[in-house]
């Protein structure tokens, strides 16, 4: 499956480590969001206006207890369509 096809509601899971790059507030920098196969939701996509060909995925990531994790900016390459 094509990431660049995926849309708000879709289910995802990350392809590699995800870090707080200290863009989400009241959240510590450097914490890990997610780790590899880590399921998540895609609650919007768009892109960044310096880089409009690319599109950027906002995902919210399960932590252990199955709870969604705030929204985190994912470029394609960081997320999967499948868990392995």
């Amino acid at each position: 499956m094509n990431l660049e096809q995926l849309e708000k509601g879709d289910m995802v899971y990350a392809a590699s480590h995800i870090y707080n790059d200290g863009s989400i507030p009241n959240v510590p920098d450097d914490l890990l969001l997610a780790a590899p196969g880590t399921r998540g939701m895609i609650v919007e996509t768009g892109h960044l206006e310096d880089a409009p060909q690319r599109k950027i995925f906002l995902v919210r990531f399960e932590d252990a207890e199955l709870n969604l994790g705030p929204a985190t900016g994912c470029w394609a390459e960081e997320l999967s369509a499948s868990a392995g």
